[in-house]
């Protein structure tokens, strides 16, 4: 009997002994750690360059780069001013009271004023006189007026210029006295002499009758009258009296708390420009309003109101028409717009007038008909 040995190849050999190695539960644990370390320290050499790289090039240029230092301002004091407040209440003041500012109040106008009444109240603290009027109605005025005199209806006829002709030469009436006669007395007296007596007047004239006249007509022979001759197609205005107030129409609220101050009845007011301004454009609306409806020959149920707001530009001009609350016809509606925009624009705004409003600034009118 004859045995024989195989030799294993070492390919093979090493095969058996990983299989070993890795069958034994710690020796495969520490293999894979040793394989993770490995591959850590693998990726940490690739990455290297590209994780730590420094740029000598951009060291280079700071280098170079002149210093910088940063400055930093104060900000209260460049910060823009914060805007004026809006002024508060715009009201309508007498034209015939005195001008005084007063003291203090939230109220605008055209004019300064200082509250006043002509029969006082005991502790009246108010800003505004006593006012009889209607309840629960707001008003901004305290007088009634009108704004369309007599004579500005008469501006059409007065425009034109009648027409006068040439200066007529009127000669003066002369006095004229006729001959004196002569007077004789026949009686005797002892007081008298014997005479004929003639008492000769002045301006003499050989004529039956006296004349009355001017006793110098003599001295004013060359004088001559003017007297336009008056176009009788063109009659000239009668003379009328014009009221000096010129105040709008009013609806007056009725306001039992009055002021202790005495004088022409007054509120309390300052002046600004925007007062002014806003006086003007009221004023013009309100004439405005009134010529429509003339002209329309109708007028609206009594009672009714429209309610138009609007906005208005640091130009005067209407920018638009907000919303319009009627509770009229149509044809009143149309005259309150119409009366609002015809006459725009009403002005450019003064530069405090910009300051406080803006550019734009939204108005509400509402138009009562009675």
């Amino acid at each position: 009997m004859s045995q024989s040995l195989a030799t294993l190849s070492p390919d093979r050999s090493l095969r058996r002994w990983c299989a070993r190695l890795w069958d034994d539960w710690e020796t495969r644990s520490t293999l894979i750690g040793l394989a993770g370390v490995l591959l850590i320290h693998l990726l940490l050499w690739l990455l290297a360059p590209h994780v730590f790289r420094v740029d000598l090039t951009a060291i280079s240029q700071a280098a170079k780069a002149p210093s910088i230092f940063d400055i930093e301002m104060a900000s209260d004091e460049f910060e823009k001013a914060a805007p004026k407040p809006a002024p508060d209440q715009f009201v309508e003041t007498n034209p015939d009271a005195p001008e005084n500012t007063p003291d203090r109040t939230t109220n605008f106008a055209a004019q300064n004023q200082q509250v006043a009444q002509e029969v006082p109240i005991e502790d009246g603290q108010n800003d505004r006189p006593v006012t009889e009027g209607e309840k629960d109605r707001v008003s901004n005025q305290i007088v009634s007026g009108q704004l369309l005199q007599p004579l500005e209806r008469l501006a059409a006829v007065a425009a034109v210029e009648p027409s006068v002709s040439e200066p007529v030469t009127v000669a003066p009436r002369a006095e004229q006295n006729p001959l004196p006669g002569f007077e004789k007395p026949d009686a005797e007296s002892e007081q008298t002499y014997g005479s004929n007596i003639a008492r000769v007047p002045e301006n003499t004239r050989p004529i039956p009758e006296r004349i009355e006249g001017d006793k110098n007509a003599a001295s004013l022979a060359g004088a001559i009258a003017h007297r336009p001759a008056i176009d009788p197609n063109r009659p000239r205005p009668r003379p009328q009296i014009v009221s000096q107030q010129q105040v709008r129409p009013a609806i007056l609220a009725e306001n039992k708390f009055g002021t202790t101050n005495i004088g022409n009845i007054a509120v309390d007011a300052r002046w600004s420009n925007y007062g002014s301004y806003l006086q003007r454009m009221i004023d013009t609306v309100q004439v405005q309003w009134e010529r429509i409806l003339v002209e329309s020959k109708t007028y609206p149920p009594a009672g009714s109101t429209v309610t138009v707001r609007f906005v208005l530009n640091d130009t005067g001009r209407i920018a638009r028409i907000v919303d319009v609350d009627s509770h009229s016809t149509e044809q009143a509606t149309r005259a309150c717009i119409s009366g609002i925009t015809d006459r725009a624009p009403y002005g450019p705004w003064s530069e405090d007038m910009k300051a406080v409003l803006g550019e734009e600034q939204e108005m509400t009118f509402t138009f009562y008909y009675q």
